[in-house]
């Protein structure tokens, strides 16, 4: 009788996955590979290494890319690169200099001249500025739906139009927390998808982590993270990671390559570093976030409080949580009674949260999206994403939770 196999959590495999120790001198954690370029044994081993990494020749079974060059690949990178696709399931991951990279370098392997992207709105205002700015300067369009948009709503930007090839939810949305439905992106996109066009669901997963929400197992086809955020962790570094099906990250890699977009080795080894305590650390950050929540919803001076799997969000907001996500995670955004002058007094009496823009850090985090994160949004396009001038987000770290509430408490008393 065979026995079944113990499953492995992914809190146990990022502590063996992707790093040999015998190859390293036996060492217990990987070294900094801190070298732009690598030797090859032959030349025919040099002339295989340039077929794989520029995507001219297929790999063979059980063959692996040879180290090349740091732009192309490193040590560093291909270890964090086979940890980090722990918690997702991935086939493959690409580590990428920041999210952006990842945001930009991911959609320009896809898209192309002519195509039309489908985003969420809204997003992180740097993906906003490259979503309605910078891709239209390339021939390709995009459109947008409101994050939380029922499939009815998402389809009426498909229908009638064969150009679409790429749908982008950010979800949670920054920052007004908003859940788009990943499995509705998914089915439309197989409806409306021919055998030469097929169109992509790629979710920005960043403020749920790879922790509390799995968008591949919904149907997502590529999982895109700022790792700058909770897998780094200790805001000192700035990383992106794409992840997907084997398939789908040759072609990505094959952009970053030749963008040169890839993050370097004493950053992987960095976030390397942060992944043992990744699970660990946002579960701490959600506990602490779920009490200030419960402060902030009876606060007088406070309204429209956004946190994922509250009541207070709405029926399908709820439903959507429940289908997708299996906490709450550490990001809140509430609004103040008052305009932009009472809440600048309230970020500016904050003293144990930092006023800083970013997120997922072990410090608690306080920042104003109207003019900071979303600034060069238009008034109209604030107005159409629900971001107002008294609204704060805040991003819960691991300080004493009680001494944060008490920072919010005084602070708030300023209006």
């Amino acid at each position: 009788m065979t026995q079944n196999k113990h499953s492995v959590k992914p809190q146990t495999s990022i502590f063996s996955k992707g790093y040999d120790p015998q190859r390293s001198e036996g060492a217990a954690v990987p070294p900094v590979f801190r070298t732009s370029t690598f030797l090859f044994k032959t030349a025919e081993d040099g002339k295989r290494a340039f077929e794989i990494a520029y995507g001219l020749s297929p790999m063979k079974e059980g063959e692996s890319p040879a180290l090349i060059y740091t732009r192309v690949n490193n040590p560093n990178t291909e270890i964090l690169e086979e940890k980090a696709t722990c918690w997702d399931g991935a086939e493959e991951a690409a580590v990428f200099g920041s999210g952006m990279g990842a945001v930009s370098s991911t959609c320009l392997a896809f898209l192309r001249p002519g195509d039309t992207l489908v985003f969420s709105d809204p997003v992180y205002g740097g993906t906003e500025y490259y979503f309605r700015h910078m891709l239209p300067l390339f021939g390709i369009k995009t459109k947008h739906f409101p994050a939380g948009a029922t499939k009815a709503e998402m389809e009426a930007l498909l229908q009638g139009d064969p150009t679409v090839k790429a749908i982008f939810l950010e979800s949670p949305a920054n920052p007004t927390i908003m859940l788009s439905d990943i499995g509705a992106a998914r089915e439309l996109a197989d409806q409306y998808s021919t055998p030469d066009h097929k169109i992509l669901v790629m979710v920005d997963n960043t403020f749920m982590g790879p922790i509390f929400s799995s968008p591949l197992a919904l149907g997502a086809d590529l999982v895109i993270y700022s790792a700058t955020k909770f897998f780094g962790g200790h805001s000192d570094l700035v990383a992106g990671i794409t992840m997907g099906s084997k398939a789908l990250m040759a072609q990505v890699k094959v952009f970053r390559t030749i963008l040169g977009s890839i993050a370097d080795p004493d950053t992987t080894w960095l976030i390397h570093r942060s992944l043992a305590t990744l699970q660990i650390r946002m579960e701490k950050q959600q506990a602490s976030a779920v009490k200030m929540v419960d402060f902030l919803l009876s606060h007088p001076m406070v309204y429209e409080l956004s946190y994922p799997g509250l009541p207070q969000m709405g029926e399908r907001q709820l439903e959507l949580w429940k289908k997708q996500c299996t906490g709450t995670g550490s990001l809140i955004t509430f609004k103040v009674k008052g305009g932009e002058a009472e809440t600048f007094r309230v970020l500016d009496a904050i003293e144990h949260m930092k006023l800083a823009v970013s997120l997922g850090g072990v410090e608690s985090l306080i920042q104003h999206p109207s003019t900071m994160t979303h600034s060069d949004m238009t008034p109209a396009e604030k107005a159409h994403a629900g971001i107002t001038v008294n609204m704060i987000r805040i991003s819960v770290g691991l300080e004493d939770v009680d001494d944060l509430i008490a920072d919010l408490k005084q602070a708030l008393a300023k209006i």
